[in-house]
């Protein structure tokens, strides 16, 4: 991933006012709830940027989150809407695609729109090994990327575009499929952006 490029667009642009923009990412949070996680289970938000996801776990009483992301303008606007609950939380600087987490530390590895950034075949397999590598045995993966209608490109860059047995092709037979659903958001502008989500068990 392009650390610089990320960090431009957080440095240029308000949290709300980036395509991806959701008060609440609701989709994700009704797969992370159904999983019945303890309190204490990892959650990792892959590239989870400013959203607002953490502030919604810490909510529902999660001790032991993680964001990780690239920009770290992106983490710096998360602690400061945090405030004193951002002690909290683990901040983690750096690229998905490489070794940044213990190995199986993670109970429910969460991306919303970083694997679709990742066009070239390397880095997609350096990605997926560290998911194989990070994920417990059993533990949960929520992937989702633009759909086959989606757009074609995000913030300057191209995507690749998945359906939901896309996604869990590109993993291989580590990972059990137990779901799928999809996506219509609307930008802060009023587009819409077709998402796919694709909720695999590492096996």
């Amino acid at each position: 991933m392009d650390a610089q490029h990320w960090e431009g667009v957080y440095t240029r642009k308000a949290v709300d006012a980036v395509s991806w923009y959701r008060p609440h990412l609701d989709t994700s949070l009704r797969f992370i709830e159904a999983a019945s996680l303890a309190p204490d289970a990892r959650i990792v938000d892959v590239g989870g940027g400013a959203s607002t996801l953490v502030d919604d776990l810490l909510d529902r009483g999660f001790q032991n989150v993680a964001v990780l992301d690239v920009a770290s303008a992106a983490l710096a606007a998360v602690r400061a809407r945090l405030g004193a609950r951002a002690a909290g939380v683990d901040f983690v600087v750096g690229d998905a695609t490489t070794a940044l987490l213990p190995d199986a530390s993670v109970d429910f590895w969460h991306d919303r729109a970083v694997f679709h950034f990742l066009t070239d075949p390397e880095a997609r397999a350096a990605y997926i090994a560290q998911v194989r590598r990070c994920v417990k045995p059993g533990g949960l993966v929520l992937v989702s990327t633009f759909a086959p209608e989606g757009p074609e490109a995000c913030s300057g860059l191209t995507v690749q575009r998945y359906d939901a047995a896309g996604i869990h092709d590109a993993f291989g037979g580590t990972f059990e499929k137990l779901g799928e659903t999809a996506e219509n958001h609307r930008t802060p502008w009023g587009s819409d952006q077709a998402f796919v989500y694709c909720y695999c068990r590492r096996a």
